[in-house]
């Protein structure tokens, strides 16, 4: 059997896995990547981007509604099967094409199939005739091979076939009513979906919506979905699930009640997708998370590298990308017999993750945040002061919308006098978010950020209303 040599193999042709081998190739390195599906990966096809495709008419639509002048302009409701075409053209109609263009125009080879570990430094891939190439690394092998949804251990739940978020994302038809098992990221956005496509939607949510995120942003979306019409169960959990004879999911809660649905989604958390890819070689147990320090090299196997959700760091597609990179320039450098920039604040290296990491929530109202919450502030030691500010008293807050609400918070460790965490809820506030991720990782000063003046009258004028609730310290 021939054996095609490279000096790095990536698992995985997701938008990490190409961040991965864009890098390597740019520092000179021969690269091959290996997919089972479509290059592009989960986020280009499933998750980040059909999803956004499919929740911005809705918002639009809510926002045209809120300011007089436009509302008048707005006679009909949301077109579903318009949605769902914009939809397609997002995903190219799930056709990689442009992806695998892009691939070659970039210097990087690409094996259709799917990978595994078959010894060090070598992967056998399977293609979808059973044909097998082995591929051999000279210098590494990352594994970038996403997560896939975690399906809870309820009795009952796997027989009604439940959707995962891949089915949600890629609805052809939208069922008469909807359950949704989780109030997670993925949860809560689907909600905001559906109940805009105008279906009753139920959301059950044993510990509430968004739980990590700042209190008051899980309240405000649970407040806006029961606006729409959503019912919004928390505090019980599904014991039970089983399909009646009419095709509906019947759903047993832990309060004796019942859901009722055409379908179940269920958004209870994610799992890496390591199962089957020979870890086992590598002394790794077969499903596991895989453990990376800052270089993204997996811990105790110095040619095995793992970036973006596997090793679960931070499940976040730009999350991973940054990671990617990292990783990319580190491989080519060790490659090369060049020192690797292994500190902190080092160029090699990727940290973002461990406190700075900013998500933007698309659910209505949006949710962005970045570093500490004050809970996990607190719960970490830090001696820090908490800044809220309402929304609506900025004057750029009322231009947007006629109604607008919407809350800010700071989170300000008063030993070292810098930011460490921001959220922001309401319309629009996800274009916020990249000032405070800045100001927490640059470490600004407090004192400097009243010399960052925000534009007026806009929604950003809230940095200087959070400020001035802070208060500016008095000259010596």
């Amino acid at each position: 059997m021939t054996v095609r040599e490279y000096d790095l193999i990536v698992i995985g042709g997701g938008p990490v896995g190409e961040n991965v081998a864009d890098r390597a190739v740019q520092g000179g390195l021969s690269t091959v990547l290996v997919e089972s599906e479509l290059v592009g990966g989960e986020c280009s096809y499933w998750a980040c981007i059909p999803s956004k495709a499919m929740l911005r008419p809705a918002a639009a639509l809510r926002a045209a509604r809120d300011v007089k002048g436009a509302a008048a302009a707005v006679t009909g409701e949301l077109d579903v099967a318009a949605v769902l075409a914009r939809r397609d053209e997002f995903v190219h109609d799930w056709d990689d094409t442009s992806q695998v263009t892009w691939l070659q125009g970039a210097g990087i080879d690409l094996v259709r199939g799917h990978g595994r570990l078959t010894s060090e430094r070598e992967v056998t891939v399977t293609g979808a005739d059973g044909a097998e190439t082995v591929l051999a690394a000279r210098h590494a092998v990352v594994v970038s091979t996403g997560s896939a949804a975690l399906l809870p251990d309820i009795p009952g739940l796997r027989d009604v076939q439940p959707w995962t978020s891949r089915d949600a994302t890629g609805v052809r038809e939208v069922p008469a009513s909807l359950a949704i098992l989780g109030g997670g990221v993925v949860g809560s956005e689907m909600a905001t979906l559906f109940t805009g496509f105008g279906i009753p939607v139920t959301v059950i949510a044993r510990s509430g919506l968004l739980r990590g995120t700042e209190p008051f942003a899980g309240e405000a979306v649970t407040k806006a979905l029961r606006d729409a019409g959503a019912d919004v169960r928390t505090g019980v959990e599904v014991e039970r699930a089983e399909r009646d004879a009419g095709g509906d999911v019947v759903l047993t809660l832990s309060d004796g009640s019942e859901v009722r649905a055409a379908e179940v989604l269920v958004a209870t958390g994610r799992v890496p997708r390591t199962d089957d890819i020979g870890l086992d070689v590598v002394g790794l147990a077969p499903g596991s998370w895989l453990d990376v320090d800052d270089t993204l090299r997996v811990r105790g196997v110095d040619w095995l590298y793992a970036v973006g959700d596997v090793n679960h760091r931070a499940l976040l597609t730009h999350q991973g990308k940054y990671q990617g990179r990292a990783a990319g320039d580190v491989i080519a450098a060790r490659a090369r017999g060049r020192a690797v920039d292994d500190r902190p604040w080092g160029a090699h290296v990727a940290t973002a993750d461990h406190a700075a990491v900013p998500q933007v929530v698309f659910t209505d109202p949006e949710v962005a945040a970045v570093g500490h919450t004050e809970a996990s502030a607190t719960k970490a030691g830090l001696d820090v002061r908490v800044v809220d500010y309402d929304l609506y008293w900025v004057s750029g807050a009322s231009e947007v919308a006629d109604h607008y609400t919407g809350q800010a918070r700071a989170i300000i460790d008063e030993q070292r006098h810098v930011l460490v965490g921001a959220t922001f809820v309401g319309q629009d506030v996800g274009e916020l978010l990249h000032s405070a991720t800045i100001a927490i990782v640059g470490e600004v000063p407090i004192e400097r950020l009243w010399h960052a003046v925000p534009s007026y009258p806009t929604i950003s004028e809230v940095w200087l209303r959070l400020l001035e609730a802070y208060g500016r310290p008095s000259p010596e």
